[in-house]
């Protein structure tokens, strides 16, 4: 008898032993993953509550440039950095550059308004214009093709024609 209770205290401590090892091997697994979780479960929050909508186009042939408004209809606001970092594809379907940001516009370069913006952020409900010049515009009467992605990688596009 006193075999079997020998028998049964090891078994009892070696599980307790195996118990603790697994709790201390797992454990730091865990708690790395629900730190990763909660970064992405964040990163996708931002994503869905961010959108755009392009409102109204307009290109001058003879100009070589694009405007483009477009409104924030998501629920966060928008910085301006985050603008900067976008973005902007313009020129025929098919034929097309990406123009850089400035602060002054020219050939291959894009600006951007926030119309009526009092903070420098692009807020829910408000309005940005994007003027952008490229020699890729069509001469004349042209299809253009635009495109804008915000750093998130959220994007819209249009295809629009252009005038005189």
């Amino acid at each position: 008898m006193s075999s079997e209770t020998f028998t049964t205290a090891m078994f009892l401590i070696a599980a307790i032993i195996s118990a603790g090892v697994l709790i201390n091997a797992i454990f730091p697994v865990i708690y790395s993953l629900s730190g990763s979780i909660s970064s992405s479960s964040h990163e996708a929050e931002q994503r869905l509550r961010t959108d755009v909508k392009i409102v109204n186009t307009y290109a001058s042939a003879a100009a070589h440039q694009a405007v483009v408004w477009l409104k924030n209809v998501g629920t966060s606001r928008i910085p301006a950095a985050s603008i900067n970092q976008s973005d902007v594809f313009v020129g025929q379907p098919g034929d097309f550059e990406r123009v850089s940001h400035d602060t002054q516009i020219g050939d291959g370069k894009w600006i951007y308004e926030i119309l009526g913006d009092t903070n420098s952020y692009w807020e829910p409900g408000e309005t940005i214009q994007i003027t952008a010049q490229s020699t890729k515009i069509p001469p004349s009467r042209g299809v253009v093709y635009f495109q804008f992605v915000l750093r998130t990688g959220l994007w819209r596009s249009i295809e629009f024609t252009a005038s005189d």
